[in-house]
């Protein structure tokens, strides 16, 4: 098995590069419209160990930066993903995503979602409600876009619920792949208990970032996490033959993303499955265990799928000679 090509710095011929420092420093070695998607979660601004907290102006200048940086990089029908929650200061919330769409508005992006990410646990508030959603700003760069709907159809509700009356009588009236998912996630966040769980205090669930990285590139595409934590962009990148960039300032941090690809690539690394419901104490929903990820090299991948297409061209001229 070929293994995941790993660099610390830019490099066109790796499969996932982890740089670890200033974001703006990766940005600043990749070209122009070299990504297809860029999706991440940036510090909020909360004062957690990876970020110093700012003055608000001063911590929008420094978003606006690498937003701006980000922009560039991407490619013409690429997308950009920004997953931000609330800013909090004295028991007033302050939502991030409204503060930034004005960073994002004149740089003549698409606001195609502001899809709402709903997770059942966290703090519980006493002079407000319980906050439990945050949101994933989806922008893209241009009117002509990547969206791969097939790749993230979720169940029909009602599977064989047909038209009853009209020219369609008695045909399923759902498309038989799923539904559309819609721009309101439930996806269970990384607290304790969660397979995924590390040290990181505000952690990716990769389920989250699959259904970007599956609806919003193509196999071989790159996709740029600017603020990279523990890796799971990357591993939902290299799990669907995406290639992955990303940078992180936490060196432990950047040694445990490093660790979990190890493990992905033995096989040994489980994480929540698409597939698997939320859990519900009184429902009959099937149980559906962690799932093992077992990574190959995405540009090997791409390698062998370009030669056999080669190939099988070969033949077919071949065949009416």
């Amino acid at each position: 098995m070929e293994k995941i090509k790993l660099t610390s710095s830019f490099d066109k011929s790796a499969d996932l590069v982890l740089f670890e420092g200033d974001t703006l420093d990766l940005l600043s070695q990749i070209p122009d419209g070299f990504v297809q998607l860029v999706v991440t979660s940036p510090p909020y601004n909360i004062n957690k160990q990876y970020e110093s907290k700012l003055d608000m102006d001063d911590y929008l200048t420094q978003q606006e930066k690498v937003i701006k940086e980000c922009v560039r990089v991407l490619n013409d029908k690429g997308s950009i993903c920004w997953q931000v929650g609330n800013y909090v200061d004295n028991g007033e919330i302050i939502p991030l995503d409204i503060l930034l769409y004005p960073i994002f508005f004149p740089l003549n992006l698409h606001l195609r979602n502001r899809i709402v990410w709903h997770f059942g646990h966290g703090l519980h508030a006493s002079k407000r409600f319980s906050g439990r959603y945050e949101v994933i700003l989806w922008f893209t760069k241009g009117d002509e876009y990547t969206f791969n709907l097939d790749a993230v159809r979720v169940p029909q509700k009602y599977p064989n619920k047909k038209y009853f009356k009209g020219p369609k009588r008695g045909e399923l009236s759902g498309n038989p792949l799923g539904k559309n998912p819609t721009d309101i996630w439930e996806i269970p966040n990384v607290k304790s208990n969660h397979v995924e769980k590390t040290i990181h205090p505000c952690q990716f669930p990769i389920e989250l970032i699959e259904r970007l990285v599956l609806s919003l590139t193509n196999e071989g595409d790159w996709v740029l996490d600017p603020f990279m934590g523990v890796g799971s962009t990357a591993i939902a990148a290299l799990m669907h033959n995406r290639r992955a960039l990303g940078a992180e300032i936490m060196h432990e941090y950047i040694e445990i993303a490093k660790q979990r690809i190890e493990e992905a690539e033995r096989g040994t690394l489980r994480i929540r499955p698409m597939e698997r419901d939320v859990y519900d104490p009184n429902g009959t929903t099937k149980n559906v265990p962690p799932k093992y990820v077992q990574l190959k090299s995405p540009s090997k991948q791409l390698d062998l799928f370009l030669k056999d297409n080669q190939l099988n061209l070969f033949k077919e001229e071949n065949k009416t000679k």
